[in-house]
């Protein structure tokens, strides 16, 4: 195991936006040709989204505004003010900061602008211009008890899961009353909110000089407007904006959901199964990741891995079904190149460039209330695991290697 200070995602990601907001204005000249190169793409009013995997901020949205180029933190403001709360300054400076973090549940809803309750009202309708107004049975609309905002729509067998409910889970999980919270805050009008604690262990790849160290959080994300279950991940990211909400879920280590019920606080025990938070956990975490990490592995035998995930059509197959077999396998083939250039030939760079294409390339097809919106369709998948067994089954394959 290595003795070096554990590297905070947080920090660096802090650091990095502190660095691109002050030198903004000095690089409009690297903004027109970023655009130019498709890196930034132009969605209208003076917003662009990053295409570039390789940063930061890749599937962003900045906003160009009086000569400057700025990210989109995406927090509620609806109360005239930032809801946020962090214990650390965030990138954009911006919610309130108590430095250290504080236990005190109710000074962190209040400073995070989630101290607002969520009540269910029927969804009426009239028939006609002049006619009656009617109940539509079981369909009601979620609103915010402060502002008075329509959240969503939803079921008549979703009730709401309050965000005083969501501290009260994190620290029924943990077993302890006396944790620090991290971050608070609300995105999206307040539809979503999330909640931070930092756990005690660090978990350290050290093999072969890699040197991967994950500082765990567990995050809480619930929404208000039946969009998802109730999640609580464990993840590097300490959330203080959407994007970072974003990153939370999608460098998630282990993840647990649960439907908008009434006995949604009756399952600790299976949140905590299913999540893992032990010592023992985290050391067998780390050692099977080691273990990858020592195991080089060459792009004959990471080919080999991929046909097994996806098995390669038959030479009579259709074009186009031999074409995205094809353009799969060339990404994937990218993506561990990319990887192996910091973390060497293993089977670790394996599994990181498996787990970026399941989460973040793999072709999606939003539906319902997501049609068109492939960012947040991406996102949800990742929040729910649609590609969790993938991502197993990578693990255990490549495990198998180290046994040969």
């Amino acid at each position: 195991m290595s003795n070096t200070t554990p590297v905070d995602v947080n920090e660096a990601f802090a650091a990095e936006r502190a660095d691109q907001i002050q030198a903004a204005a000095a690089r409009q000249a690297d903004f027109d040709a970023r655009v130019a190169a498709g890196t930034l793409v132009p969605l209208g009013d003076g917003r662009f989204q990053v295409n570039d995997p390789g940063s930061w901020d890749n599937g962003e949205i900045l906003i160009q505004q009086d000569g400057q180029i700025l990210p989109q933190h995406g927090l509620d403001v609806s109360r005239g003010q930032v809801a946020l709360y962090s214990s650390v300054p965030a990138w954009h400076e911006l919610g309130t900061v108590v430095p250290g973090g504080t236990s005190d549940v109710e000074q962190v809803l209040k400073l995070g602008g989630i101290d607002f309750d969520v009540l269910r009202r029927p969804v009426e309708f009239r028939n006609s211009l002049n006619g009656p107004i009617l109940p539509l049975p079981e369909h009601f609309v979620t609103v915010r008890n402060d502002t008075g905002a329509g959240l969503g729509c939803v079921g008549g067998k979703y009730e709401v899961l309050q965000n005083r409910d969501a501290f009260g889970f994190l620290q029924d999980l943990v077993d302890r009353y006396d944790v620090v919270w991290e971050s608070a805050g609300a995105v999206r009008e307040g539809r979503r909110v999330f909640i931070a604690m930092r756990l005690p262990n660090t978990v350290s790849i050290d093999a072969a000089g890699v040197n991967d160290q994950i500082i765990p959080f567990i995050v809480a994300l619930n929404s208000h407007d039946g969009s998802s279950l109730f999640h609580v991940v464990v993840t590097p990211w300490r959330p203080v904006c959407a994007n970072t909400e974003r990153f939370a879920l999608r460098d998630a280590h282990a993840r647990w959901g649960v439907r908008h019920t009434r006995n949604a606080r009756d399952r600790i025990a299976e949140a905590r199964r299913t999540l893992g938070l032990t010592v023992t956990y985290f050391d067998a975490f780390t050692a099977e990741e080691e273990t990858l990490a020592h195991t080089e592995l060459a792009l004959a035998d990471f080919h080999r891995v991929i046909d097994e995930l996806w098995q390669p059509p038959d030479p009579d197959a259709p074009v186009r079904t031999r074409n995205n077999h094809s353009r799969r396998r060339d990404e994937l083939t990218d993506l561990y190149t990319a990887n192996a250039a910091r973390l060497g030939h293993t089977a670790y760079a394996a599994e990181r460039a498996i787990t970026e294409y399941a989460d973040w390339r793999k072709a999606v097809r939003p539906t319902g209330s997501l049609r068109g919106n492939n960012l947040a369709a991406r996102a949800t998948a990742v929040l729910e695991g649609s590609d969790d067994d993938l991502k197993s089954r990578a693990h255990r394959r490549l495990l198998t290697l180290v046994r040969r």
